[in-house]
């Protein structure tokens, strides 16, 4: 069986990241994926991409950029279209997934509609399946829009969430009932724990677009903190630029060290005494599954609030800490660093992380 999955990261790398994993959950389940990636090319993901002529977002969301970074132009969008339908059609596959749209992603109609109604005019019609996180950006003035989308062309709904943490936060929820299907939270596959690391704190960035005031915040913090004489490990992103990475680095005391990644993330992350990142989907369900302390704080930037509801969510259940991006400085991270070391490790099993293989198994009980 033949899946052909659509993907479109803009701004971070969390979605593309969360489809890797899940095609690759899907291929150890026998299936074939052409994962059609519409972002900026990220090396490391551990499964061939179909590679589109890439576009970002300027950090509101309101301007797709070409691979320079330049506005695109209708030529442009009409090149991208051209190539999706063209590698659809080669595909010949059986389930037709699409990452996020009509719950989001609504910039890219301009390719998507078209897909979608290729794959409804095809004789021998695929499964159409959209693959959504836990909790989407909450716009009530197009949730009906969003519905006619998913009835004119869809067939099921995967939601990558547990449900006693947070109910898919669609308004008319009720209307899609037998076609939601929640799959548990997606977890990339994580390295055991090691020694290595088990005596730093692990700062992270995510991928960097947006996350140099918490690596700044970091460093001012630390010598406020009880863990001030432990190494401190900070972690920049693959999208961070040269001269920010150099510029922590000349700030960063002794027993603070400055890198763009590392490979053993999980591994450090597993085997460290606390984690401080950002709150993106897939860092978060990491720091879950090693169940590390950790400190979070959610990107609100361009009105967003799904990662700030989900953070908020788990300190409610005592699973990490947080704090809100405006309120960000050394001191309130020293004092949430603070809270986060005084806690237990989180229990096993608090959260439902068997996501990915789940969407396999419902992909194979459909066809």
């Amino acid at each position: 069986m033949k899946v052909f999955f659509y993907v479109q990261h803009l701004l971070g790398i969390g979605h593309l990241k969360r489809a890797a994993t899940l095609a690759r959950a899907l291929v150890a389940g026998g299936f074939e994926v052409t994962l059609a990636s519409g972002g900026l090319p990220m090396a490391g993901i551990g499964i061939d991409v179909l590679q589109l002529p890439p576009a970002s977002s300027d950090a509101a969301f309101k301007q797709l950029l070409d691979e320079h970074g330049n506005p695109v132009d209708d030529a442009w969008k009409a090149r991208r279209r051209d190539a999706l339908l063209d590698a659809w059609r080669a595909s010949d596959a059986d389930v037709l997934m699409i990452e996020l749209f009509p719950f989001g992603r609504r910039q890219m109609r301009f390719e998507l509609l078209p897909l979608l109604d290729a794959a409804r005019e095809r004789r021998r019609r695929p499964l159409v399946v959209c693959s959504a996180r836990d909790l989407i950006q909450w716009r009530p003035t197009r949730e009906q829009e969003m519905l006619e989308y998913f009835e004119r062309y869809f067939d099921r709904l995967l939601v990558h969430g547990d449900p006693e943490i947070a109910s898919f936060n669609f308004g008319l929820a009720d209307r899609l009932a037998g076609r939601l299907h929640y799959t548990g939270y997606v977890v990339n596959h994580v390295l055991e724990k090691t020694d290595l690391g088990s005596d730093e704190v692990l700062v992270s960035a995510g991928g960097g677009a947006v996350g140099r005031p918490l690596l700044e915040a970091a460093l001012v913090a630390r010598p406020r903190t009880s863990a001030r004489e432990r190494p401190w490990r900070l972690l920049a992103g693959i999208n961070a630029r040269e001269a920010d990475i150099a510029s922590l680095r000349e700030r960063a005391g002794p027993g603070v060290f400055v890198e763009r990644s590392r490979e053993d993330f999980t591994a450090r992350l597993a085997s460290c005494v606390l984690s401080v990142s950002q709150a993106g989907y897939n860092t978060v369900m990491e720091i879950l599954a090693v169940r590390a302390r950790a400190v979070v704080v959610p990107f609100a930037g361009g009105g967003e609030v799904e990662q700030t509801t989900r953070a908020r969510l788990l300190v409610a259940r005592g699973l990490l800490e947080t704090i809100e991006e405006d309120a960000l400085d050394g001191a309130t991270l020293a004092a949430a660093i603070e809270r986060a070391l005084a806690r237990p490790r989180p229990a096993p099993g608090a959260i439902d992380l068997d996501g990915a293989a789940a969407s396999a198994r419902l992909l194979r009980q459909w066809l």
